[in-house]
């Protein structure tokens, strides 16, 4: 029997782009959302910058992401860094708001304020989950063509061979749910990080996710 290279190892057509696409235009309206709650001007400028980053990637590859040209990394690179730079002043702005209990003078009640952490929360779990998919193994596009052997994230169907079909290999989606669980239990789930910056980087979305929940809920059920 010749044992199948698996697809994550082999040069494939690549993921569909609509699954990234998809939650950037969702993390886009919740980035709206938390400008308007937290008083953030110009709440519309980065969330504009990053829709037509969004249209400039789908316009140029809008099918399987497996181009690799330095213009589509480049542009792809600096929306998730445009949305890292809007979630992370929205975050720092809801813990000092609450600190120093300006979130019930901007007129925060319980339930806006849940709202409003829970957008913040769920806008950081998909900008890390873009992280993850965008240099993981050097991108989407870099995994298509198999460029690189050593992957950043260890998933279960990597080392469970027998158990994956021949030709799966790590998409948006993986990642999402990496992302997730990673900011649900403050840790490492099924997938491993490999890579000092995999490890740093999902060390840093534990934090930040502690930190939102944590005072969030406390604040509220303060108020209450």
């Amino acid at each position: 029997m010749v044992d199948v290279l698996p697809a994550w190892l082999r040069p494939t057509r690549g993921e569909h782009r609509t699954p990234a696409a998809v939650a950037v235009l969702v993390m886009i309206g919740l980035q709206l959302k938390v400008s308007h709650a937290l008083h953030i001007q110009p709440g519309w400028l980065v969330p504009a910058v990053e829709g037509v980053l969004l249209l400039v990637l789908l316009s140029t590859n809008p099918g399987r992401v497996n181009r690799e040209t330095r213009w589509l990394r480049l542009s792809g690179l600096t929306l998730v860094a445009a949305a890292s730079v809007l979630n992370a002043y929205a975050a720092a702005r809801l813990v000092v708001d609450i600190a120093t209990k300006h979130a019930e003078v901007n007129g925060l009640t319980p339930a806006v304020l849940l709202l409003t952490g829970a957008a913040v929360w769920l806008s950081n779990v998909i900008v890390f989950a873009l992280w993850y998919w965008e240099l993981d193994s050097g991108g989407p596009a870099a995994r298509a063509n198999a460029r690189k052997d050593r992957p950043d994230f260890l998933f279960p169907q990597m080392t469970a061979r027998d158990l994956a079909k021949p030709d799966w290999e790590p998409g948006f989606v993986d990642y999402l749910y990496v992302s997730f669980t990673n900011a649900t239990a403050f840790s490492p789930t099924d997938t491993m990080p490999m890579t000092k910056w995999a490890k740093l980087t999902m060390m840093f979305e534990s934090a930040v996710s502690v930190v939102v929940v944590g005072l969030v809920v406390a604040r509220a059920i303060n108020i209450l």
